[in-house]
């Protein structure tokens, strides 16, 4: 199974990066992960929502040459996305795999979001928590589930 972790920006610190990467290691156990960083839109410190909406519009053109496969799961992280336990993730891993889907694609936006044509794309939105978490520690967390969700699929002893 090919997982692919399509997001906006760079992890800008070293111990975001040494947390992913060690997940990421773990994962290729499993699957086989690709990390794919759309470049961030630059936007002024109050930026207007016309600025915004412009923003994701250009981050969403980068998005899509990597989510439009057709036989790509894609994941929308957002906010109002479902929450789910590690157990229905790998559910959901699994039966898109089952289903025929040769790549799951989660998709993580800039700290405004994802655009809205990028979510009508996905099969599934998804929020890790009703918290508000930094935009890095949050895709080290999905990282982390990413490898947990295998884990379980695979009857590791990872997951207790």
């Amino acid at each position: 199974m090919n997982i692919n972790i399509i997001c906006v920006g760079k992890l800008k610190e070293s111990w975001w990066r040494d947390a992913a990467a060690e997940y990421s290691k773990r994962i290729g156990g499993y699957a086989s992960l690709k990390i794919i960083e759309a470049n961030e839109s630059r936007l002024p410190d109050k930026p207007s929502q016309k600025e915004i909406e412009q923003a994701l519009s250009a981050e969403a053109e980068q998005i899509r040459k990597y989510a439009s496969e057709k036989k790509a799961y894609n994941i929308a992280m957002c906010i109002e996305g479902r929450q789910m336990s590690s157990e229905e993730l790998a559910q959901a891993i699994q039966s898109a795999s089952i289903n025929g889907f040769g790549s799951v694609n989660f998709i993580i936006g800039s700290s405004f979001g994802l655009a809205k044509e990028i979510k009508d794309i996905s099969q599934l939105r998804l929020s890790i928590s009703k918290m508000t978490l930094p935009h890095q520690l949050a895709r080290v967390v999905l990282t982390e589930q990413i490898y947990r969700a295998l884990s379980i699929i695979n009857n590791g002893k990872y997951h207790k």
